[in-house]
């Protein structure tokens, strides 16, 4: 396609997804929910297609040589397919967050002033590899009264497209607006440029992906820009924490998904404790077939470790590897994970308290642990149902992004003739 035809084409969705969201703002609770349940039955009804179209994006995956978790993210099959119907349901469950009222004053002039969230409006959605991410955030952002665009990965165009047709059509025919869920039915980086630079009709944009994709949305685009970074994740194991405890967590953060962002990528130990420690944290690993990238300490006490280099404390793996550090200090750790980390999800094992304090009053990331492993940044986890993503900015959004993170609010003022200047006198 030209330049020209991907801007007249993306433009046109922008403004038919302007239109679904005014239709969506006035949709109550029930009919929303009545939509998700149809769009998780017409899941269901079509998952011969969406597997079909699956099996066509992993034949193109495999002749490019795309392999490990990168094709394990493309992966479709009958049980993930109904897990993304099950989930469209249980977000149907979920409390509806538009209109709750969160604040609500009467000025001693008499007028009333009521803050009510509402949705933002229309969200365009960039992301790669992932087909459940079409779902998760077509559905998230239906709930919360907002039209979405989507651009997928041309790895999963396929899937995507399949699944985008399976949830419009299905929500169609319980009142789903048209364009309210909208994919770009083509991977064109000038897509990409296209939406970014489309300030009237998009009112917030959201990648999901590499850092150069992040990176590349982010000077292109007009409109604020939800980001997710890397998740470069670190386990802190203090000179009072309990070992086996320790040797646990960081088994759990590391190797039940290595693929997930909120894999461990890399553990920080206690200088003091590290000649116990790291020979039982090897024997675990080792177990798992993970790979142990150390500093000279670590390399001097673990001899089957390979030696780090500096870009390995800024790396996100997503495999089973991981770096090791011995530190001097809570201090030092602390400084290591601010300067390598992502922002994302950091814990610190310890049995101190005011340690544990400490650690998270001074790492700067959007989730911090105490002897919790990582894996728990999810929306689910945390109770908000699926996900749009996990944000590693500060404003408005940051960690794990549910239904409340894609609103804003409004304050709506209520009175009876009131005037700022009511003794002002007309024609004097």
């Amino acid at each position: 396609m030209t330049s020209e035809e991907i801007y007249d084409q993306v433009y046109a969705m922008g403004r038919m997804g302007r239109r679904a969201a005014l239709e969506l703002s006035l949709l109550s609770a029930e009919r929303k929910s009545a939509i998700l349940l149809a769009m998780a039955s017409s899941v269901r009804t079509n998952a011969r297609l969406i597997l079909e179209a699956n099996a066509r994006d992993l034949e193109a995956a495999d002749a490019r040589g795309i392999k490990g978790s990168m094709r394990e993210r493309l992966v479709l099959n009958g049980e993930r397919v109904e897990a993304i119907a099950a989930g469209i349901e249980q977000v149907s469950g979920l409390p509806d967050p538009v209109g709750e009222q969160l604040d609500l004053v009467t000025r001693p002039n008499g007028i009333q002033i009521e803050k009510v969230r509402v949705p933002i409006g229309v969200i365009g959605i960039i992301y790669e590899s992932r087909p459940n991410v079409t779902s998760d955030a077509a559905v998230l952002c239906l709930k919360s009264g907002n039209a979405t665009i989507l651009r997928g990965g041309s790895e999963a165009i396929s899937s995507n497209m399949a699944l985008a047709k399976a949830l419009q059509e299905g929500g169609e025919t319980e009142g789903l607006p048209e364009g309210a869920i909208q994919l770009v039915p083509f991977t064109d980086r000038e897509s990409v440029r296209v939406l970014a630079g489309m300030g009237e009709y998009l009112d917030v944009i959201i990648p999901r992906g590499g850092e150069g994709l992040i990176k590349a949305v982010v000077s292109m685009a007009v409109m604020p820009v939800i980001k997710h970074y890397d998740g470069i994740c670190h386990a802190f194991v203090d000179r009072d924490a309990d070992q086996e405890q320790a040797v646990a967590i960081i088994d759990d953060g590391k190797t039940q998904k290595c693929s997930g962002c909120n894999a461990l990528e890399t553990v920080l130990v206690d200088g003091e404790i590290a000649v116990d420690f790291l020979p039982k944290l090897s024997e675990r690993l080792e177990m798992r077939g993970v790979e142990i990238r150390g500093c000279e300490v670590t390399c001097g006490i673990l001899r089957g470790a390979v030696l780090a280099c500096d870009e390995d404390w800024s790396t996100e793996y997503l495999d089973l590897v991981v770096s090791v550090k011995v530190v001097d200090s809570i201090e030092e750790a602390i400084e290591h994970v601010n300067h390598y980390g992502s922002h994302h999800s950091d814990v610190i094992i310890t049995r101190s308290d005011e340690r544990a304090e400490r650690f998270m009053s001074m790492v700067d990331s959007a989730c911090v642990y105490h002897n919790v492993s990582t894996r728990f940044s999810d929306g689910e986890e945390f109770g908000f149902g699926a996900e749009i993503g996990i944000s590693t900015d500060k404003l408005h959004a940051r960690g794990p992004m549910g239904l409340v993170e894609l609103t804003s609010y409004q304050y709506r003022i209520r009175g009876d003739g009131q005037l700022k200047d009511g003794g002002r006198q007309v024609g004097l």
